[in-house]
């Protein structure tokens, strides 16, 4: 903890916040302003910012996002991704298979295990919270 402060404008702190909790839901983890300069600067920044930004709406921005989580081997946030796309409802689940198929030719077959192991962790995930 930091007894400094931020130097975040409150206003891009709350958008970045806003739009933090559609991507990601309102139970995911929020620390309280200050508490982390990595965090602040992430929301001021990242979500409110970028994500935020006009032009390209968070579904799409998903997918892009997924993509490069693919592509980096990053299965544990490709998983966060996939669920959070089922949750909201921006993919089914066909298209979260879809996706799937998509992006093991551009990853590459040694890769499609891992892939197809998040991407159905996540469907089960989000069928077992529809029950």
């Amino acid at each position: 903890m930091t007894d400094e402060p931020t130097g975040i404008d409150p206003a891009r702190r709350a958008r970045g916040l806003a739009v933090y909790r559609e991507v990601y839901g309102d139970d995911a983890v929020v620390l309280d302003e200050g508490q982390s300069d990595f965090f602040d600067q992430m929301l001021a920044h990242l979500f409110g910012e970028v994500w935020g930004r006009p032009g390209v709406e968070i579904p799409a921005r998903r997918l892009l996002v997924i993509g490069v989580l693919a592509a980096q081997h990053r299965y544990e946030q490709l998983g966060i991704q996939f669920r959070r796309a089922l949750d909201t409802a921006e993919l089914d689940i066909a298209q979260v298979r879809e996706v799937v198929i998509q992006l093991i030719q551009y990853v590459g077959y040694p890769s499609s295990s891992d892939l197809y192991r998040v991407s159905e962790t996540a469907i089960a995930q989000y069928k077992a919270a529809q029950r």
